[in-house]
């Protein structure tokens, strides 16, 4: 059987989602232990709470409040982005004022692409976490037409559009983002969730320039393996690929992706036809552009091998390899975490509720709350 053929078989055996092809238009040295520095983020947490106060609400596993909202709690402002089955609203709250990020997405849209686990599991996933470098969700609700979760409003907007005016990133800009990815990814190993969707386009910058990582619908609990085929072509690992049981270091191989991508203008594998292009993430030969530094080509052969008992991640060392891995001297961790020190990037923040930072797009013809049939209710109870 040729390559071709053995790759299409498995893709046509395997369940997930696979997204399309995508648009292609300085610290002190310091090191603790993980452990130490989850510790360093609990009394980050205790002196900065977060401000929505629900006037009804649920406790998530976190111990954060999860409020229940209606639809009528919110003044809808514009759309900041859309997707295969639904789209995300910047909304004003009528409680607070403050501005949120609404996330809609249609049941029957959901339910046809076969999204229903996919989208509970991002809104379990999401009660469970709280970390600097990741989006808040602050509550959910449905109704019969609509799931809609409400999540933190990130104005910076995404890393992509900031990559695309650049073209490519200096190293230090590279590292900076690439750091602050690892730092949330150990977070979420630590809970045995996998990411599987590391891209620019799920990386938002707050108005400070430090990123939160959006969009947890292939996020998963996974203790041990899992086989589901789900992330972007360009970004999928080769044992994804394979259909092979995978963990973990998946997501080091997609941070190495990202780096690639920061540090090139592109990816390190690319082709129109996702045939060939899994073909060359299995064939792994990856031509470094001479601008790459040797320690920042180094680190990539480590994350970027197909050989899991060589990627860096995947190792004894776990994460900390690449922590400490020459490309990264001199990045104060701890520092990091507590978001001191100033971002290679600051966006431009017009006031709250500035949406200049986004893309311009349609807005939603038909209006949400209109009352209709419901019979996927029971398959989002949660919501």
């Amino acid at each position: 059987m040729s390559g071709s053929s053995s790759i299409r078989k498995t893709l046509n055996n395997a369940s997930g989602s696979v997204s399309g092809h995508r648009d292609q238009n300085a610290y002190p040295p310091s090191y603790t232990s993980f452990t130490q520095q989850q510790q360093l983020f609990a009394q980050l947490k205790a002196t900065h709470p977060h401000e929505l106060q629900p006037t009804s609400h649920q406790q998530s596993s976190n111990g954060q409040s999860r409020t229940k909202f209606s639809l009528g709690d919110f003044t809808i402002c514009r759309t900041l982005g859309t997707g295969s089955f639904g789209r995300v609203h910047l909304v004003q709250s009528k409680r607070n004022t403050k501005y949120y990020a609404m996330k809609v997405l249609k049941k029957t849209e959901v339910v046809r692409l076969k999204q229903v686990e996919h989208t509970n599991n991002e809104k379990h996933i999401l009660e469970q976490v709280n970390h600097p470098f990741l989006v808040n969700l602050w509550g959910t609700f449905q109704d019969t037409a609509n799931l809609y979760m409400v999540m933190d409003y990130v104005a910076g907007g995404e890393l992509f559009s900031v990559l695309r005016k650049s073209q490519r990133f200096p190293d230090y800009v590279a590292k900076f983002y690439a750091a602050e990815v690892l730092l949330a990814f150990e977070y979420l190993h630590s809970k045995d969730i996998i990411y599987r969707d590391l891209k620019p386009e799920n990386l938002l910058l707050d108005r400070d320039g430090h990123i939160k990582i959006t969009d947890f619908g292939f996020a998963k609990y996974v203790p041990d393996i899992t086989w589901t085929l789900c992330g972007t072509p360009d970004y999928l690992a080769p044992e994804i690929i394979q259909s092979k049981g995978y963990g973990k270091a998946v997501d080091w191989y997609s941070l190495g992706v990202l780096i690639f991508e920061m540090l090139a203008g592109y990816p390190p594998f690319y082709d129109e036809d996702h045939m060939r292009l899994y073909e060359k993430i299995l064939a792994g030969r990856i031509k470094y552009p001479s601008s790459f530094e040797s320690n920042a080509k180094d680190l990539l052969k480590r994350l970027l091998t197909a050989d899991l008992s060589k990627r860096y991640g995947n190792l004894k060392g776990g994460s900390e390899d690449i922590k400490r891995h020459k490309w990264f001297h001199g990045t104060d961790w701890d520092k990091l975490l507590r978001r001191e020190g100033r971002a290679p990037y600051i966006p431009q923040i017009n006031g709250d509720g500035d949406a200049s930072n986004f893309d311009v797009y349609p807005e939603e013809r038909e209006p949400y709350g209109a009352p209709c049939a419901d019979p996927y209710r029971e398959k989002f109870m949660s919501f």
